[in-house]
């Protein structure tokens, strides 16, 4: 199922960052796109290779410190959960972490406030 993820760099920050300064910073340095959350939180998006290191550093340089930075695999379509799925779900995923042979797992589930 790995053609259903896209492979790409992810920097979070924090509610409250400069919105211009970050984006100004992101765009310069090869970011591909720089969205804001609901909660007024920014996630910056690179490519998986070279721009995402690039990016991190452009964006020390300018000041701004991410509260969360790593490569992942980003589903194409997430599938919402209600609550006794997702804790079903919850528990697959934490059985799969647990074994030795899985280094990462990913999952499309959009998991419910509750």
């Amino acid at each position: 199922v790995a053609f259903l993820f896209t492979k790409r760099g992810e920097i979070f920050f924090e509610p409250g960052v400069d919105e211009e300064k970050l984006m100004e910073a992101a765009l310069e340095a090869g970011a591909e796109d720089v969205e804001e959350n609901e909660d007024g939180s920014f996630l910056v998006i690179t490519t998986p290779d070279k721009s995402f290191g690039e990016v991190i550093d452009a964006l020390k340089e300018a000041g701004l410190e991410a509260a969360d930075a790593e490569v992942t695999m980003h589903p194409s379509t997430e599938a919402d959960l209600d609550t006794d799925t997702a804790e079903t779900v919850g528990k697959m995923v934490d059985l799969l972490e647990d074994l030795d042979d899985v280094q990462n797992v990913y999952t499309n589930a959009n998991w419910p406030d509750e």
